[in-house]
């Protein structure tokens, strides 16, 4: 894939740049070095957030569309973070629908690796929505990363509930500091339009009982951990390594740093 390319009017130079998801995981790191950056960022969110220096909050659904021709008005540059577990394709397709009419010059993407390889469901919506940004019209950038260190460590916390945790055999994982894709996001927004760019994946790749047990020793906790073979689709995706890129450990960050300020 390649981006689009066109112009808008100069209406929109040095417009605001949109965040959606501004106050997600990925969002709340990203918009601070955009306005760090001299730019004025404007954060979507379905719920009314505080105002800030540099910072206007707008309210905005993407799943129903509502709210988003408003939210987009202006705006020179969208950085599309907000994502779910559904609905991914339709949320994007109302954003750039948006976008074009409002004659946006850049649309930037995250989205996650693997979704280009055999997989399942969420990874399938993920992908149809990279389609939505590349064939919109507009100029665009697209960012495929690995999993954040904060989502192995969500659901680490999850399983550790647990008096005996089942633990996913051959699953493995490249976790990302989210910091470290919020770096690279701002630098893809404030550049030019560049398609699909190289991967962002994390320095290492881990077994996920390692992962689990990397967090129980961390945080002190005792307990049994049993490996079961998951079946299905999604499964099977994580079995073949569909989620990694090793030739793209990029990232500098390791899960064990990320876990030593992270848990006490």
């Amino acid at each position: 894939m390649s981006a689009a390319t066109g112009s808008s009017g100069q209406e929109h130079e040095n417009g605001p740049i949109l965040v959606t998801g501004g106050t997600g995981t990925l969002g709340r790191l990203l918009v601070p070095r955009l306005r760090d950056a001299g730019r004025k960022v404007r954060v979507l969110s379905r719920s009314s957030g505080e105002a800030g220096e540099g910072i206007e909050p707008v309210t905005g659904d993407l799943a129903t569309g509502e709210g988003i021709a408003a939210a987009v008005e202006g705006a020179e540059i969208i950085v599309h973070c907000a994502g779910s577990s559904k609905g991914d394709e339709e949320k994007a397709a109302n954003l750039v629908r948006a976008a074009s009419v409002a004659g946006a010059r850049h649309v930037v993407f995250i989205s996650v690796v693997g979704v280009d390889r055999p997989s399942f469901g969420y990874y399938a919506s993920k992908l149809a929505a990279e389609r939505q940004v590349a064939e919109s019209g507009l100029p665009w950038t697209t960012l495929r990363a690995t999993q954040f260190h904060d989502l192995i460590l969500m659901i680490a916390r999850q399983m550790a509930k647990l008096p005996v945790i089942p633990v996913p055999a051959g699953f493995r994982f490249q976790p990302v500091d989210a910091d470290e894709v919020a770096a690279r996001l701002a630098e893809l927004a404030l550049g030019t339009p560049a398609g699909l760019v190289p991967d962002l994946a994390g320095p290492r790749v881990y077994e996920m009982r390692d992962l689990v047990r990397d967090y129980l020793q961390a945080s002190r906790k005792h307990r049994l951990t049993v490996p079961i073979r998951l079946p299905g689709k999604a499964a099977r995706t994580f079995r073949a390594g569909a989620n990694l890129n090793p030739e793209r450990a990029v990232g500098r960050r390791t899960w064990e740093e990320f876990l030593a300020e992270r848990v006490d």
